[in-house]
């Protein structure tokens, strides 16, 4: 089953552009006001990411391949 376009688009802003820059502000906050466990939240987030963009690869080379871009 292909992704819509629209949910990939919104799928790749989180991806690329929304979790690391959260994994980013919360590691950034948590060394000034002491927050716990930045290291864990931090990475729990890189491995979200790295989990979305490998199905986010997938989708897009089942687009390709279902539109004929190999």
């Amino acid at each position: 089953m292909l992704m819509k376009n629209k949910t990939y688009n919104i799928l790749r802003f989180f991806a690329d552009v929304f979790l690391p820059a959260l994994g980013a502000l919360y590691f950034g906050l948590a060394q000034i006001w002491n927050l716990p466990y930045a290291e864990q939240i931090v990475g729990t987030i890189s491995v979200i990411i790295a989990f979305m963009d490998a199905l986010l690869a997938v989708s897009k080379a089942q687009y390709k391949k279902a539109n004929g871009h190999e």
